[in-house]
């Protein structure tokens, strides 16, 4: 069926964050997490599932944390909740896999970077690209 708990929801808005620091180094996962008010634990099951599949980057140490394996409008949405929540709509039949197919052509069509540029144009802050 069409099945999204709240590892994705929490991902994105990880990733985000992680968005908004831009290429200042790796951001260490304790700080992403108290910013947007996750679970330290749960994001570091989350970000080391997303780092397998090779969407982040880990580096250890002092200077540590995380950050992108590949470009941010590269990553889509539906790509996130296929990862840490399974396909969308795998044994959806009839109107229900209508609604999946509909679901993962939204889902598709956003990317990482479109929801960090989504949400600061919301929030009235400043967006600068180089």
């Amino acid at each position: 069926m069409i099945s999204i708990t709240t590892k994705s929801p929490y991902a994105l808005s990880a990733l985000v964050e992680l968005h908004h620091h831009g290429d200042r180094g790796p951001v260490p996962i304790a700080e992403l997490a108290r910013r947007r008010e996750i679970p330290a634990q749960f994001l570091e099951q989350l970000f080391a599932t997303l780092r397998r599949a090779g969407v982040l980057r880990s580096q250890r140490g002092v200077k540590g944390g995380y950050s992108f394996a590949r470009s941010p409008g590269d990553i889509t949405v539906l790509e996130l909740v296929e990862l840490l929540d399974g396909p969308v709509g795998a044994d959806a039949t009839g109107v229900f896999a209508e609604a999946a197919q509909a679901a993962r052509g939204v889902l598709a069509q956003s990317t990482v970077a479109e929801m960090a540029e989504a949400e600061s144009r919301a929030s009235g802050a400043p967006m600068y690209h180089i």
